[in-house]
């Protein structure tokens, strides 16, 4: 990548979940100028789009509902990134609210269990290993991550990197176009910095 090279236009999903100004601000850091909107003629000719969010997924599918972004997010044709919440709500169905959601990858979304002695959420640093995406180039095997979350992504056909707490799930999806990751990328240093940086300029 060269310091001329232009950005991709790249948009930020607007709606009724939060974290987008720290996924602005590490976008930011790669010279990219993102808008946030939730206007769907907008969404829908980006270059790249983005799907963050930390938030409830019953009360955010309903947001999305009312809107008609539910149809226009599952129907996108470029690269889109699901971050946290926004991995979650492009599964089939979540256990919070038992809450349908997008169905853009065939998985269940799940609660940890309590009952097993596990901290919930799960909140701070964790290893992903068996890295299988263009997302994760030019990273080792095995990279520390920033997590915060109680519901995780079961593992599938479609997991691109494992994440491990009280078992194995999902710590990335992908299928086709679209891109997930259950962690924060952009809370997480260096690391973060190359994948969005991947997700931008190299993702297809």
């Amino acid at each position: 990548m060269t310091a001329q090279m232009k950005a991709p236009q790249t948009v930020i999903v607007k709606y009724n979940a939060g974290n987008v100004r720290s996924v602005l601000y590490a976008l930011e850091r790669l010279g990219v100028s993102a808008t946030v909107t939730d206007d769907a003629a907008t969404i829908g000719s980006a270059d790249r789009v983005i799907f963050p969010g930390v938030g409830e997924a019953s009360s955010a599918m309903a947001w999305l509902r009312e809107r008609g972004l539910d149809r226009v997010i599952a129907g996108l044709r470029q690269p889109v990134l699901g971050i946290c919440l926004g991995m979650q709500l492009m599964c089939e169905r979540s256990d919070e609210g038992d809450t349908g959601c997008l169905g853009i990858f065939p998985a269940r979304v799940r609660r940890f269990d309590a009952a097993a002695g596990l901290k919930i959420p799960q909140m701070g640093w964790n290893d992903i290993y068996d890295l299988r995406s263009p997302l994760f180039e030019g990273l080792a095997g095995r990279e520390f991550v920033y997590f915060v979350h109680g519901y995780y992504v079961e593992a599938g056909p479609h997991t691109v990197a494992t994440a491990d707490y009280g078992g194995a799930y999902s710590a990335a999806l992908r299928r086709d176009n679209f891109h997930a990751v259950q962690f924060h990328p952009e809370r997480s240093g260096a690391v973060g910095h190359t994948i969005l940086r991947n997700f931008i300029y190299g993702a297809d």
